[in-house]
């Protein structure tokens, strides 16, 4: 490959440069700024319910993993101190 041909890349790799660009034009604080920006639109268009909705969901789907870790971490807890008594 001569330096003419560029290897593709990711959308992933794509992004990252893309927001690597924007952090270093407009500051960290640019994205503080949209993202609230965002927040309060969708806020409006589809109001506090919908931010319910949504919670729920992330909770169902990443609550099992967390009470499972949780879970594992008690169980390891119960079996050291099983360990020391014995």
């Amino acid at each position: 490959m001569d330096a003419k041909e560029k290897a593709p890349i990711t959308v992933q790799e794509a992004g990252r440069r893309g927001g690597s660009k924007v952090r270093e034009r407009y500051g960290v604080e640019f994205f503080k700024e949209i993202g609230q920006k965002g927040g309060s639109t969708t806020a409006k268009t589809y109001g506090h319910e919908f931010y319910q909705t949504i919670g729920k969901k992330g909770g169902a789907k990443g609550g099992a993993r967390v009470r499972e870790l949780i879970n594992r971490a008690l169980a390891m807890e119960e079996s050291e101190k099983s360990e020391k008594k014995g």
